[in-house]
């Protein structure tokens, strides 16, 4: 059978962006889209890609999401026409302000029946502009070929084009709408072997030069990776690492960063701050981005400028200079870092107690312990328990919950591969992003667990991507959720101290009564309901071999 120009068309892009580093394509199903949909699976029959399913196309971009940002290379979301389409969007935003490569392929009725009231036509050329690096509306195939648009695809997702709406240096999401006429598909056409190329590379540009003298500071927003703990380490700098930004480790990270930069002696005096990733989680940082006294050189990491306090340099990377340390700077901030580290760890068993003799100090060692075993889990225990756990093998996910402040005002040091949707600082997509990382991860027979940490609402937001298809690989996936029955993280806002009671709970804490196990159990998850650390700490390094659900309830 012949193929049709659609299949034609479809399979020649498809190649394309395989040959241009492209591994994993994520299919929302639908009838326009079906000769890219068809010519995707295929060329995974052949080993070229990867291909993941979703039939919910928001759940499905977010999914490409995290492909993306762990293996920082663009994944491809194909969609059919219509609202489908519009469905991408959070996570085409997400992927602009993050910096994330991202290809939305969308199918698309050809111009003909476009704006004369056909079924499912809407406007799609241009309905992601203000978030993407390139956005190009197809011909028709027949009319015209499809032939270079994954070469400029790529290039504009990883930031190297030069068109204008490009951003140097800077990768982002692109939009190739993609027009076709009937026969959608007519057979599968060539079935030559598709050869996959390497993986693309950003060009980050000439690094601008940090000199010594002034009194610096690291900031590691999200997303900052271990160029952070580099820089800091470099220039024996103190490091302010977010507990999303995947860089609080090394010598000089500062604990308890937020009351220091509130402090005169420390934040009063910093004259630099070097800012790598998004910072989003403290009111301190942005006081001192918005300082303007203190010069702030920003590593351009996503669609918009850091630019608070107006004057702020953009750098495409840092290098430091050589020269002698401020040591007496330096060792102000460890100082201070030592004495505010928070210890959550548990007492060590009284071993002479328990082996005493006396029957009264035997009783109260025994109280003691079951006392430690039994203590109910409070967010401080919960997001300690979680981090203990993970190691550099594994992945760990924050949503925009209540929990990750928490996390990053009482967590230590660690090497840990952290992600967070921090761009917009939403809670929309993070299982399915959390999915996305988990089937990069773990490709390929990788060991390593994908943990997601995250409040009831963000669990529910997403719950879509619990859905996984029965003929795809098991992960090895296990969700958080710290159970509140609502939006607690209000409480701290100001709208707390404003609005009455009865609105304030029903118009922002939104109380709900889900039965997390039954939608465990619908969704094919294990499921556990834990209320105390030692338990917790059991679930949590056991050996994890499928998609476990884990509640947390917590008070209000």
């Amino acid at each position: 059978m012949t193929a049709s120009p659609a299949s034609d068309a479809a399979a020649s892009l498809l190649a394309e962006l395989i040959a241009r580093g492209v591994r994993d394509i994520v299919i929302a199903p639908g009838s326009r889209s079906q000769a890219l949909a068809l010519a995707a699976t295929r060329l995974a029959r052949q080993g070229a890609v990867r291909v993941h399913v979703r039939i919910d196309e928001r759940v499905a971009g977010f999914t490409a999401l995290g492909l993306s940002r762990e293996t920082r290379g663009p994944a491809a979301v194909i969609c059919t026409s219509g609202t489908a389409a519009a469905n991408l969007l959070p996570a085409a935003m997400e992927a602009f302000h993050s910096g994330v490569p991202l290809l939305l392929l969308t199918a698309d009725r050809p111009p003909e029946l476009r704006g004369v009231g056909a079924n499912q036509a809407t406007i799609q050329p241009g309905l992601f502009d203000p978030f993407v690096r390139l956005s190009l509306d197809a011909p028709v195939p027949g009319d015209g070929s499809w032939d270079g648009l994954g070469e400029k695809a790529v290039t504009a997702a990883m930031g190297a084009d030069a068109a204008p709406s490009a951003l140097p240096g800077v990768a982002g999401p692109v939009h190739l709408n993609l027009p076709s006429r009937e026969p959608l598909s007519a057979g599968q056409g060539d079935e030559s072997a598709v050869i996959p190329g390497p993986p693309p590379k950003r060009d980050s540009g000439e690094p601008f030069l940090l000199t010594r003298g002034l009194r610096t500071v690291v900031i590691a927003g999200a997303d900052a990776g271990a160029e952070a703990e580099e820089i800091a380490h470099a220039g024996t700098w103190p490091l302010i690492a977010e507990i999303v930004s995947g860089a609080r480790f090394g010598r000089f990270v500062v604990h308890g960063y937020r009351e220091m930069l509130r402090d005169d002696i420390l934040g009063g005096r910093i004259q630099r701050a070097v800012v790598l990733g998004h910072p989003t989680l403290s009111r301190e940082v942005t006081s001192l981005l918005r300082r303007d006294d203190v010069q702030v050189v920003a590593v351009r990491s996503g669609g918009e400028e850091l630019n608070l306090n107006g004057r702020t340099v953009a750098a495409a990377s840092v290098t430091v200079a050589p020269g002698e340390a401020d040591r007496s700077w330096m060792g102000a901030w460890m100082e201070a870092s030592a004495a505010s580290v928070v210890d959550l760890s548990e007492a060590a068993p009284d071993q002479e107690g328990l082996a005493s003799t006396d029957f009264a100090e035997r009783r109260n060692a025994v109280r003691a312990e079951l006392e430690a075993v039994r203590r109910p889990l409070d967010r401080e225990l919960l997001v300690d328990a979680v981090w203990r756990a993970t190691w550099p093998h594994d992945r760990l996910m924050f949503g925009s919950s209540r929990l990750v402040r928490v996390a990053d005002a009482v967590l230590g040091g660690k090497k840990v591969p952290v992600h967070a949707n921090r761009g917009l600082a939403g809670i929309d997509g993070t299982i399915s992003t959390a999915m996305g990382i988990a089937l990069a991860s773990q490709a390929e027979g990788a060991a390593g667990v994908t943990r997601v940490l995250l409040g009831d609402l963000a669990f529910l937001h997403d719950v879509g991507a619990l859905l996984m298809p029965p003929d795809e690989t098991e992960l090895r996936i296990q969700v958080i959720v710290g159970n509140d029955g609502g939006g607690t993280i209000f409480d701290a806002l100001e709208v707390a101290s404003s609005a009455p009671r009865e609105d304030l709970d029903r118009a922002f804490y939104t109380p709900h009564t889900v039965q997390l196990e039954q939608l465990a159990l619908a969704y094919g998850w294990t499921y556990q309901r834990i209320t105390t650390r030692a338990a917790l700490n059991q679930a949590l390094t056991a050996p994890v071999g499928g998609r476990q659900l884990i509640e947390v309830p917590l008070p209000r």
